[in-house]
């Protein structure tokens, strides 16, 4: 659900507006009350708005049906969902749509009119993103919380090229990398994690064994940063028809030095 000052700010514009959508529900099997598959939010701001009745429509739909709903329903309205958030929404839909779609495969006949049931890409197309997007988002939502806290409050501390890696690793696993992103001034980066994933290969891993495969890349960085800068050399012909664009060789070094600063960043 929204924060409570969302919430209020919502239930303000109902009072001015009244309500611009339906809320969607089920009947609850057994009972005179129904389950809110799409609408959690207008409800509760109608709530704070001292409405006693809210207009509905009504759905009977089995559960699977009814995760799609709710699932659907959220990522559509819900802009400002992080990467993980949506992922793990991608996941809980992919898995009722693959539940649904094993159920339709076991009355199938074998044939060659069968075709294969792909959730991901229908989930896709159904959300205007690539599968990759999906894959990637699902991917990230296997981090466990408190690094997924940190990619959500500090990327900084741990981008999405590292944590895309560390995903790779179970959670026994992934809880060695906590201590990397805490420390004061530190931040991981792609190259490190990258050594790290090499020489502990994912999905299991020691954890002692990740810090020392750490500690050692952390070392060749510092080594890295001591050595002597080479000295580069360009054969001019190449280049000449180039070079004579440019009023002096500063400005050929300043522009190749920000060539490499962004290669960095990649």
């Amino acid at each position: 659900p929204y924060p409570r000052a969302k919430l209020e700010a919502f239930a303000e514009e109902l009072k001015e507006n009244g309500l611009y959508e339906r809320v969607l529900v089920r009947p609850i099997a057994g009972t005179d009350e129904f389950e809110i598959l799409a609408g959690h939010n207008r409800t509760e701001a109608a709530k704070l708005a001292g409405w006693t009745d809210i207009p509905a429509t009504v759905m009977t739909v089995n559960d699977q049906r009814a995760i799609s709903i709710a699932i659907a329903t959220n990522l559509l309205r819900r802009q400002d969902l992080t990467i993980i958030e949506r992922g793990k929404a991608y996941k809980a839909l992919l898995d009722a749509r693959n539940r649904c779609g094993q159920r339709n495969a076991a009355v199938e006949t074998f044939g060659d009119n069968r075709q294969r049931y792909n959730a991901r890409k229908i989930v896709a197309e159904f959300f205007g993103v690539t599968e990759y997007e999906i894959r990637k988002a699902v991917k990230l939502a296997q981090l466990i919380l408190p690094l997924a806290e940190i990619v959500e409050n500090a990327p900084k501390k741990l981008n999405l090229a590292c944590a895309d890696l560390i995903a790779d690793y179970d959670e026994a696993a992934q809880t060695a990398f906590i201590e990397m992103c805490q420390i004061e001034g530190y931040a991981l980066n792609k190259q490190t994690v990258a050594f790290i994933h090499a020489q502990c290969p994912p999905p299991s891993a020691n954890q002692q064994a990740i810090y020392a495969a750490w500690r050692e890349a952390r070392a060749k960085a510092v080594q890295r940063a001591a050595a002597p800068l080479k000295k580069l050399s360009f054969d001019r012909k190449r280049f000449a028809p180039y070079l004579s664009k440019f009023k002096s060789d500063k400005e050929i070094e300043d522009l190749f030095l920000e060539f490499l600063r962004q290669r960095r960043l990649k």
